[in-house]
């Protein structure tokens, strides 16, 4: 579990090529100071597991899974990335509630300038756009992001300097992907929804006229 609150940028050390997957080399200086084997740490917003770490470095696997569903597929040596170790209780909540699963890719259409802000319009799938709402929050590349606008097939974030200075939106330009993940309390609310509404056809559909008359009431 993450909060979407970057601790640092790290950078892509070294690629290479295994058997569905790839294995990951990242240069790092905050997340590693109390790292252990098996921590998750969530790279651009896709949690990954701690398979090996020195001191400026940390290792992991990345499954075709996530290679699929990520623009980590396309990181090379050199690449920067954000980075947040998993959420510590007890410590401040400083974004919303981020799995590290990403939902989907999107694509950055446009990026302008509103006084001290930054607005980057994202275009994104339907499988994001269904939970993305006015003053809602959404996770691009990790990063927990309040949506400011909502359109047709894409939505738009407001960035203050700290933020974009201090991830990877300061490098991003028109028509690189970013990864999405979106608020996971509108999944469950969905699923709730879903469920109950499987439960009443359920009981309905039980209420036939042979069971009626089976039970006396024909």
């Amino acid at each position: 579990m993450f909060t979407g609150i970057v601790e640092e940028m790290g950078r892509v050390k070294q690629i290479a090529k295994r058997d569905k997957g790839v294995r990951i080399v990242i240069e790092a200086k905050k997340v590693i100071e109390d790292v252990q084997l098996g921590d998750s740490i969530a790279v651009n917003g896709v949690c990954l597991t701690v398979t090996e770490f020195g001191s400026d470095f940390f290792c992991a696997d990345v499954m075709s899974e996530s290679l699929g569903r990520s623009n980590l597929k396309s990181l090379t040596s050199g690449s920067r990335v954000n980075l947040e170790r998993a959420m510590a209780m007890g410590k401040r909540f400083g974004g919303h509630i981020v799995s590290g699963h990403i939902d989907a890719v999107g694509t950055i259409e446009g990026i302008r300038k509103e006084g001290i802000s930054r607005i980057y319009r994202i275009k994104a799938p339907a499988e994001v756009m269904k939970y993305t709402v006015m003053k809602g929050s959404v996770a691009i590349d990790g990063i927990s992001l309040t949506v400011s606008a909502v359109h047709d097939g894409a939505f738009e974030v407001s960035i203050i300097p700290h933020t974009t200075e201090n991830t990877t939106l300061s490098i991003r330009s028109e028509d690189d992907m970013v990864n999405l993940e979106a608020d996971i309390i509108g999944k469950h609310v969905e699923n709730l929804m879903g469920f109950s509404k499987r439960e009443q056809e359920k009981k309905k559909s039980s209420l036939s006229t042979s069971f009626l008359g089976e039970h006396g009431f024909l």
